[in-house]
């Protein structure tokens, strides 16, 4: 995915916490190429001003007053697939990690994450790489291998050895340029391969393409 080109990233915060939604607004405001466009603690309330504004990130928190962020999330991108979504969590809980990787959002960071993991997190996803809290341990990414285990392996077959070199590149958040020099390649031809593997999984997104790969490792 290409970087934002916009000089300044407009950031919606949905958290229902007054004082991290003041947290935030502080931080982001202070920092020249980010700018707060809209706040809201619910659901109800964001989805009017999200689609009003159109900003670039929404950060979402999976604790939303009047609905999961998950569907929040799935709202959102369903009107605004250009969105990028950061998920905001409390605890570190595997199905929902794997759902809201699902969802086909770009970040989870947790919340008691430092203002500098948190600014890593969003310019990480301006330059259209996906972002996962280093709180994410060990036993997370065992429990996504798992679900390899328990669920069929869908699709993996239908794409070429050369596409399918794509998918762990694109799970370690490499971007096309980096996945080209990596395996020699040019710009050009990873885009096509890249192409060819969204078309074949039915996919939008990279990070749906990692979360496919992670489902599906051995």
């Amino acid at each position: 995915m290409n970087e934002l080109e916009h000089t300044t990233t407009r950031v919606f915060v949905i958290n229902p916490q007054e004082l991290v939604r003041v947290g935030m607004r502080t931080l982001l405001n202070s920092v020249p190429d980010f700018r707060i466009v809209g706040e809201a603690p619910s659901r109800e309330e964001a989805l009017p001003l999200v689609l009003q504004h159109q900003p670039d990130i929404v950060i979402v928190d999976l604790r939303v007053q009047d609905g999961t962020g998950i569907e929040t999330a799935k709202e959102i991108l369903s009107h605004l697939p250009a969105t990028r979504l950061l998920f905001l969590a409390d605890t570190l809980n595997d199905t929902i990690l794997l759902s809201a990787v699902a969802t086909g959002a770009h970040g989870y960071v947790l919340q008691d994450a430092g203002a500098e993991t948190l600014m890593h997190a969003l310019r990480s996803i301006t330059k259209g790489q996906a972002y996962l809290d280093p709180g994410v341990t060990r036993h997370t990414f065992a429990y996504l291998r798992k679900v390899a285990d328990r669920e069929p392996e869908r699709g993996r077959h239908l794409l070429s050895p050369q596409e399918r070199r794509l998918l762990p590149l694109i799970a370690q958040g490499k971007t096309n340029k980096e996945i080209a020099a990596e395996l020699g390649l040019s710009d050009k031809t990873v885009k096509n391969y890249l192409a060819n593997v969204y078309s074949k999984l039915h996919l939008t997104r990279r990070s749906q393409a990692a979360a496919f790969y992670l489902k599906t490792i051995p």
